[in-house]
């Protein structure tokens, strides 16, 4: 984790506070600090005050609220919070907030979660149920029963009345705009992926690179994170940094359930195709249009041109990519072939 950290820092500022976050607040938890020092380290991540309040029982079943508030530097500040605070993050008995003065930055929501969680926990709440990394690990496996992925997306508070998407990137994304919903680490065999859970309508937001999964009810959000996992590999940052599985219809979702190491004998044609040095953009022009003279424009040669690409696509291909189920064969193919060659999720080399 800590050479990550290094290596991430070196790229960009706010992919390495992220990872900061998450580090720092484990920590934190495992060594039992007190509601001052979890307070400090929040406000020392965010570079503003941090406070909280706590409902605690006076006596009796009268209960009162406790409220602390840390500066950057780890000193008790006295008085109430701003009245307009920038990030808050209520829940049952518990509020925590960052005292930033304008807009939130993109971490915020990220250190308000963490340590809300950690001060949920110091004050002596159930840790099974609190511990959202272990909800989300759950609602997104698809091994695990229906039960236990409802339950815990119910403990997220979530519900199986509405339909959310998984939104997936990798720990080193760049997000300028943040969405707001359940989110975590999990461990993935491409490696850590930051997920976020959203509702079926959101609000836009902005990520690169980062992958986003079909709106599905909460019994089934497993299979929109593997879709979004897909859809993520599927980036191209800078031109196409976020991939809404949406926008390809159920072509992203069946390649998402085909093995990516059986035998396609169409993945085969287009490596060939992506042998010529114009052969992969020709053929993003192509799926991306409804006839050659726009795939011509989109691709920026004469349609002739295009049109003689076309003659050799077809000889490479062995099948007419604009006739009958071509089309389909043409852009499963090209899809297939970006995903078994994306490098979106290799870490960037230091600069």
């Amino acid at each position: 984790m800590q050479e990550l950290l290094g290596r991430i820092s070196r790229l960009d500022a706010s992919a390495s506070l992220g990872l900061r976050v998450i580090a720092c607040f484990d920590e934190l938890v495992v060594g039992n600090v007190n509601t001052r020092g979890l307070l400090a380290a929040a406000a020392s991540l965010a570079g503003c005050p941090a406070g909280s309040r706590v409902d605690v029982r006076a006596s009796g079943t009268e209960r009162s609220a406790r409220v602390v508030r840390v500066d950057p530097r780890g000193n008790l500040l006295d008085g109430d919070p701003p009245p307009h605070l920038s990030s808050a993050h209520p829940a049952a008995g518990l509020e925590v907030w960052l005292e930033r003065e304008g807009d939130p930055l993109p971490n915020d929501s990220m250190i308000l979660e963490r340590l809300g969680l950690a001060v949920r926990l110091r004050h002596g709440l159930d840790r099974r149920d609190l511990d959202h990394r272990r909800h989300l690990g759950v609602l997104t496996d698809r091994q695990a029963d229906v039960e236990d992925r409802v339950a815990a997306g119910e403990a997220l508070g979530l519900t199986t009345h509405a339909r959310y998407r998984v939104a997936a990137a990798p720990l080193f994304a760049v997000w300028t705009q943040h969405p707001a919903g359940p989110e975590d680490v999990l461990p993935t065999r491409h490696g850590p992926i930051h997920a976020v859970v959203l509702p079926e309508s959101h609000e836009p937001f902005e990520a690169s690179p980062c992958g986003l999964g079909p709106a599905a009810p909460l019994e089934r959000l497993h299979d929109s994170f593997r879709v979004a996992m897909v859809a993520l590999r599927l980036a191209r940052p800078p031109e196409e940094p976020l991939v809404d599985a949406d926008t390809y219809g159920g072509l992203v979702a069946l390649l998402a359930d085909s093995g990516e190491d059986s035998h396609q004998p169409d993945l085969e044609g287009m490596a060939r195709v992506a042998e010529q040095p114009w052969g992969l953009p020709t053929v993003d022009a192509l799926v991306r249009t409804q006839s050659v003279r726009e795939a011509a424009r989109l691709a920026g040669v004469h349609h002739s041109t295009l049109g003689a690409r076309l003659t050799t696509i077809s000889d490479l291909l062995g099948y007419d990519p604009l006739g009958g189920f071509g089309r389909a064969r043409l852009g499963m193919a090209y899809l297939g072939h970006r995903l078994r060659h994306s490098t979106v999720l290799d870490l960037p080399a230091p600069r």
